[in-house]
């Protein structure tokens, strides 16, 4: 499902127990200086993630200073971000200019510990090449370094590498549980480019060797992926990134399952074997 760029004033785009996507929770905050921002949401452990700004948050009376630090736009610098625990209050103070703030969620019940993550702590992965047009670079604000400390949200930054080309390529699914081959993880994204008029194209196919659907993607698009392989684009001449949420039904490592029609192509790609591994 496509979402298009909206005004959401601070209220979630994916609210709990969604239609689509009931294991993901997503919301933009956008802040001035001295603006605050509360929130809690029972039975989702959330994530804040500044696109742009820097914040001081308090979560459930643990501070956290000078959160975030990027300037324009999401390629001005690393991404930082807080954990909060599942029904715990949080509240952000905007101490820049002006912030926008990513919050993601993932369905769970158990109450763990919050914690920060800062930008010499995100786990970096760059993969594929110019010549196989699937050249990118993730950045996980809460990947595999956090395992143990986060029950089933996993938080990401997605960027292509150049101009144009594709990514979740070769085409995968993560729609139902039947471990070890494939695990339900809804998908939530953001996207991002550069220039912010540059767009792109999110092919969803329910069914190997049938046609699918495909969206437009332009700067603020969400997308909900509840299943089907799920590979997208961006046109030559722009730069793509996008804020990646997954929710896991029964655990929370991925394991993706890779469209048959195309699987072979995982060993014409450099690095993509360590990408698969990143996502635990």
């Amino acid at each position: 499902m496509h979402i298009a760029p909206f005004e959401n004033l601070n209220k979630p785009i994916v609210d709990v127990d969604d239609t689509t996507v009931p294991l993901n929770y997503f919301n933009i905050v956008k802040l001035t200086k001295g603006q605050a921002f509360e929130y809690r949401v029972p039975g989702y452990e959330t994530c804040i993630a500044p696109a742009t700004g820097t914040l001081d948050i308090n979560v459930g009376g643990v501070e956290y200073k000078s959160i975030g630090g990027r300037g324009v736009d999401v390629w001005d610098g690393e991404p930082e971000g807080v954990y909060v625990p599942t029904d715990t209050p949080a509240q952000m103070v905007c101490t820049s200019d002006t912030a926008e703030v990513f919050i993601a969620g993932a369905k769970y019940d158990e109450v763990l510990e919050p914690f920060a993550v800062r930008a010499d702590e995100i786990d970096k992965v760059q993969y594929g090449s110019d010549d196989t047009k699937t050249h990118r670079k993730i950045k996980h604000i809460l990947g595999q370094k956090q395992h143990g400390k986060v029950g089933r949200l996993l938080v990401s930054e997605l960027y292509t590498v150049g101009q144009g080309g594709w990514s979740g390529f070769p085409s995968h699914k993560h729609d139902t549980d039947r471990l070890p081959d494939e695990t339900r993880h809804d998908e939530t994204y953001n996207f991002r480019f550069r220039p912010n008029y540059g767009s792109g194209v999110q092919m969803l196919q329910r069914e190997d060797n049938k046609p699918g659907d495909a969206y437009h993607i332009v700067d603020g698009s969400t997308i909900c992926l509840d299943k089907g392989y799920h590979p997208c684009a961006v046109l030559p001449g722009y730069e793509m990134y996008y804020f990646t949420i997954l929710g896991g039904l029964s655990q929370r490592s991925l394991v993706q399952y890779f469209q048959p029609t195309h699987a072979a192509q995982l060993e014409t790609i450099p690095g993509i074997k360590d990408m698969i591994a990143k996502f635990k």
